[in-house]
Formats: C-alpha cells, structure tokens, sequence
C-alpha cells in the first residue's frame, strides 16, 4: 500500500551545477497544473563531491523524492551509480532521468528522445538522408549521434577540433560513424541532408564564424540542440542561406516527457502553450 504522503504529494527534482538557470520547473509545473496533480518539481543545487551522498538519500528514501532529471556535471555519475540503468544509458554512459521502483533506482536517457521528437514534429522526414554532419563531440553530442544512426542515415561525420574526442564517438558508435577534423567540415558538408551543432557556438549570443551551407542538398535541414538565443546565429546564417532550420527548445521539452510519467504516472504533450511560457520565460530572464 502506498504511503499515505506519497498519494498526497510525489516530489521530483532537478539537479546540477549551477542549476539556477534551468526551465525545468516551468515545464513540469505547467503539467502538474495540468493534469492537477498533487506534486512539486523543484531544483537541487548539487555540487559534484556532494552528488553520490545526494544520490544515497534517494535510494534509501529519506530525501523525499521519487526521482528527478540530471543535468551537467553529473549525468555519467547518475549512470554509474543508478542500480538499473536501461539500454539507452548504457550505450550512452550517461543518465538525464532517475526513479524509485520497487526499492531499486533505475535511470535512463531521454536527450535521445527529445531530439527525435523534435524534428519528428518540426520537420517530418528528417532522418530519410544519407549523410549528416554532426559539429562537436563533447558530452552532448552522444545522444544526437546514436539519435542519428538509430533513423538509418548511412554516413554520420563528427566534426571537432580535437579528431581525438571525434574519433572516441566513432569506435564507440559503429563503423557508420566517422572523425574529422574541423577543417574537414566544408568537405563532408557536400552533400549532406542534416546539420547538428551540438557545440556551445552562438550561445548567448557569442560571434561565430561564417557556415557555408550551399553544398548540402537543397531540402536539407539544420538543426542546433542550443536554445538561447531561441535563434542562433547558426540558423540564422542557415536560414538566410535558404535552408530549414529547427531550434534547440523542442529537445528540451520533449526529452522532459518520459521523467514526468515515471514519477507522476501521466503521459504529458508538448504544445504551443508550454512552448509560449517557457519563451516568454527566456524572454524575460535571457
């Protein structure tokens, strides 16, 4: 039988480092309202040595909460210290989503998800290519290439600065993966039916050089998984080029929907009025 606070009240939480910034509240507080359910979404500022004792409070219930998200730094911690993460974590060696169930914390990935629900709604077809070329390897960039190569696309290129940390994500994702260095990037563009930034360019508003895109194939799509600017100057350049272009804030909605149905037992939708709020939010706070 369940206890009598958890029926009353289901607390989840995100947490980082800093976490201050994150929309995530908005986004869950907008369902709870919703849906009407009696729970709190709350953010935890969690410094990395304080990360495992923080995780132990979870497993042994004295923290409150039923499970949360995970963002930057401790998403490989989550994954190393979750008692059951599922496939998508494993491969990618990280977890965004953690939750209680039956004693054990399970943990999984929804930054996959979320890409692709992104560009299944914005633009449908994305990933009937043969070639995409995938801008940076950090952190980020495992779950945009594993996205990328579970829709089919024969030829995924990752372009970084450093060919080294290109090349750890090719051994690590198949033989349809390939490394290069940044001044291969005009090359493997030729040709290409999808563009990804994965990296930090453009973040607020920050110079970046000039793309040239015309070599892609004229119905190609460019996408940037940054979200403020709503705009960047990637797509901006994209755009004036001719080129759809999807932003960043989709992923970020749509990869907050299957933490949100562990913990509350609801499936939500991403619609134009979570989109508005958390843009107006942006709007107001940058």
């Amino acid at each position: 039988m369940a206890d009598s606070r958890e029926t009353l009240l289901v607390n989840a939480f995100v947490t980082g480092w800093p976490i201050k910034h994150s929309r995530s509240p908005i986004i869950h507080g907008h369902w709870l309202a919703k849906f009407g359910i009696a729970g709190r979404y709350t953010r935890e500022a969690v410094a990395p040595e304080d990360f495992p004792a923080f995780i132990s409070k979870l497993k042994d219930g004295s923290s409150g909460y039923r499970g949360g998200n995970v963002t930057i730094p401790h998403k490989e911690m989550a994954f190393a210290l979750a008692d059951r993460p599922d496939a998508i974590a494993e491969e990618l060696g990280a977890a965004n989503t953690l939750w209680m169930e039956d004693g054990v914390l399970h943990a999984s990935n929804s930054d996959v998800y979320g890409f692709t629900a992104n560009l299944d709604e914005q633009s449908p077809g994305w990933g009937n290519v043969d070639r995409a070329v995938i801008l940076g390897a950090g952190g980020a960039s495992r779950a945009i290439i594993q996205a990328v190569r579970d829709q089919g696309v024969g030829e995924i290129h990752v372009v970084n600065r450093t060919v080294a940390r290109a090349q750890e994500l090719a051994d690590r994702f198949g033989q349809n993966v390939h490394a290069h260095a940044m001044e291969a990037l005009g090359e493997v563009m030729s040709g290409a039916g999808l563009f990804v930034n994965t990296t930090s360019l453009g973040m607020d508003g920050a110079p970046i050089p000039q793309f040239d895109f015309s070599t892609m194939l004229t119905n190609a799509v460019v996408t940037d998984i940054v979200y403020i600017p709503l705009q960047t100057d990637i797509l901006k350049q994209a755009e004036e080029q001719g080129f759809v272009t999807v932003d960043g804030l989709g992923m970020l909605l749509h990869q907050a929907v299957p933490g949100f149905e562990k913990w509350f037992g609801l499936r939500p939708v991403v619609d134009r009025a979570l989109r508005d709020l958390v843009i107006a939010d942006m709007d107001m706070h940058g």
